[in-house]
């Protein structure tokens, strides 16, 4: 076994969320996109298969070209310890954009801070400020 990638299914916006992850979370890159071309299986110029990273952490996506009845769900998410407050927060604003909290961003006893939200993708993610 060389590792283990988690591995994103969206149906249509995979680039676009690509994108947004990268832009908000410092340290992170694209690092592939091949995409369908005219008379494939998938929507021309939507995306067959990419990788990028955050902070290290490599995920795959695609852009399903099976319409599926369903999306994400919050028993799965992305975890992110934060080293500031201002990082918490920052990061917290930027994902909830569209999406919608789970648990509010807040002092919940195991930790300083801590929200759970599902962004606009339908992506769950943790932040977390340890003590």
């Amino acid at each position: 076994m060389q590792k283990v990638t988690p591995f994103l299914m969206f149906q249509g916006n995979a680039e676009e969320a690509m994108n947004y992850y990268t832009s908000i979370i410092e340290e992170s890159e694209i690092l592939s996109i091949t995409r369908y071309g005219a008379n494939e299986a998938g929507d021309e110029g939507s995306v067959m298969q990419a990788s990028f990273s955050l902070k290290g952490q490599e995920f795959m996506c695609i852009d399903s070209n099976v319409k599926h009845e369903f999306t994400f769900t919050p028993s799965f998410s992305l975890y992110i310890t934060c080293d500031t407050e201002d990082e918490i927060n920052r990061l917290y604003k930027s994902l909830i954009e569209d999406g919608g909290p789970l648990m509010p961003l807040g002092e919940y006893g195991f930790s300083k801070k801590f929200g759970w939200l599902a962004d606009k993708f339908g992506v769950s993610w943790q932040l977390n400020l340890p003590y």
